[in-house]
């Protein structure tokens, strides 16, 4: 036999072509030819074709981020970081906007410059004091807290109204000198009427007597018709406003009837017109509602319209931090009420978007933390405090946009008021404590252990360390 057709150690078939070998065999080297007469295009066509699997729907970014966000907000302390976050965001920046909008009020009163930012920040340091204080307290703690609370509030509050104790300033008697400081017992009352209002409604809703009306409203509307009643012998229509709308949260969260709570409504509406109608000044107050003339009711409105003169001026990113025109005597209040309009002139639309979004953060952080409890005092708290805040920075930045009358309350945690500073950061420690009271909460905690924060750092040190020793050993 030829050699050429021996391949190896096996012998091929007479007549195979060239490159055949039998199954199981290894074929010869060399090079193959392509049958002649088509054959290769009807060999490809038999082949079975590989079909490609369907790419996936790309997702939608706004919905993915939608789900993130939605993630993010489901886990166990984003309530207690939004909280904290938010209300310290919300803190400092006031102390920078105070003083910003007091520089020129403290010249005309021949003062230091920072005559006002000393004492907001003496009155910032006392109350971060009480808001680490009142987030470490226990729930049982702060519903003792409650009854003397109230007591202490309705003794003070009395006692403005007593002739060389009480002190009236801006046509208002709700102050109490103390020497070089000066109280505000409303402001105090607010925290009592949250503190003592969850309470009784949680032992009403222990004892299951909130289905009848009388337990609903008695002794709840009586005691806050006494605290109204001694706010407004002094003048004070805005805070009377901010603790009418604690009262309809408390009895919203309790599950008021609608024909219980519509007629409570409608007692206070009725009063409050009454006392409207009756005050020259609060009538004013209404009638500037969409001026633009600041000589308008015989100067009611100048202060309405140059709050809005401030914001209009202000335009995107503002005249800059302590450019105000405003603050400079045309602006009453500039640092107190009406410091919205200073932020908005400063800093812009930028700016007061900036703090809006704080607050309404804050408020949505309350919600959540008062819906996913199991404790009624704990879910009635909650929605007292977030009630409280949401309700005065409303009437606050719509009197200062024009939309609401001027009610003479500050913007919670940004403006000038040691008084009205303090019981809020208490109230927020509050709301802090609660949320740390959740049990997935306390869970994802008790993880971390203490020195979390620290040990974390460490590691982050350790290995940062590491890869700039292997870098400087990687070049040499």
């Amino acid at each position: 036999m030829p050699a050429d057709a021996v391949h190896g150690s096996h012998r091929l078939l007479p007549g195979a072509p060239p490159g055949f070998a039998p199954r199981g065999r290894a074929a010869p080297a060399g090079p193959r030819r392509a049958p002649q007469g088509g054959g290769g295009e009807r060999a490809a066509r038999s082949r079975p074709r590989t079909t490609r699997s369907p790419r996936p729907p790309r997702e939608n970014p706004v919905l993915r981020l939608y789900s993130r966000i939605r993630r993010a907000w489901d886990r166990p302390l984003t309530a207690y970081y939004v909280i904290l976050g938010s209300s310290l965001l919300i803190a400092v920046l006031g102390l920078v906007m105070v003083y910003s909008a007091s520089v020129i009020t403290a010249l005309g009163y021949s003062l230091p410059p920072s005559y006002f930012f000393r004492k907001q920040l003496t009155a910032a340091v006392i109350g971060t004091v009480l808001l680490v204080a009142a987030s470490r307290m226990p729930v049982k703690l702060h519903r003792a807290l409650a009854y003397p609370l109230l007591a202490g509030s309705i003794f003070l509050m009395a006692l403005v109204q007593v002739p060389g104790i009480g002190r009236e300033i801006n046509g208002n008697q709700n102050w109490i000198s103390l020497g070089v400081f000066q109280i505000q017992p409303s402001e105090f009352g607010k925290l009592a009427l949250v503190l003592w209002g969850a309470d009784l409604i949680a032992r009403k809703h222990d004892k299951r007597l909130l289905t009848q009306w009388k337990h609903m409203l008695v002794p709840l509307v009586p005691v806050v018709f006494l605290l109204l009643g001694l706010i407004m012998i002094g003048g004070d229509m805005g805070t009377a406003i901010i603790l009418t709308a604690i009262l309809f949260g408390l009895l919203w969260l309790a599950g008021a009837p609608t024909r219980l709570f519509a007629g409570v409504f409608s007692i206070a509406a009725i009063l409050g017109v009454i006392l409207i109608k009756t005050s020259p000044n609060r009538m004013g107050r209404f009638a500037c509602l969409g001026a633009t003339d600041p000589t308008a009711h015989e100067g009611a409105c100048w202060q309405g319209v140059h709050g809005l003169y401030a914001l209009a001026s202000g335009g995107f990113f503002g005249s800059g931090l302590g450019a105000s025109v405003e603050k400079w005597g045309q602006l009453p209040e500039a640092h107190t009420d009406f410091i919205f309009a200073v932020t908005g002139e400063e800093l812009g639309l930028a700016g007061t978007l900036s703090v809006l979004a704080l607050f309404a953060a804050l408020g949505c952080a309350g919600i959540r933390v008062a819906g996913r409890t199991e404790d009624p005092f704990v879910r009635y708290a909650a929605g007292g405090v977030t009630t409280w805040i949401t309700a005065q920075a409303v009437i606050n930045v719509g009197a200062v946009l024009g939309l609401l009358p001027i009610a003479g309350v500050p913007l919670p945690l940004f403006s000038y008021g040691g008084s009205a500073l303090l019981p809020t950061m208490f109230a927020i420690g509050l709301l802090i404590a609660f949320a740390r009271a959740d049990p997935a909460a306390r869970t994802a905690l008790a993880r971390r252990g203490p020195g979390y924060g620290r040990k974390k750092a460490v590691v982050r040190w350790n290995t940062m360390r590491r890869r700039v020793s292997a870098r400087s050993s990687g070049e040499r």
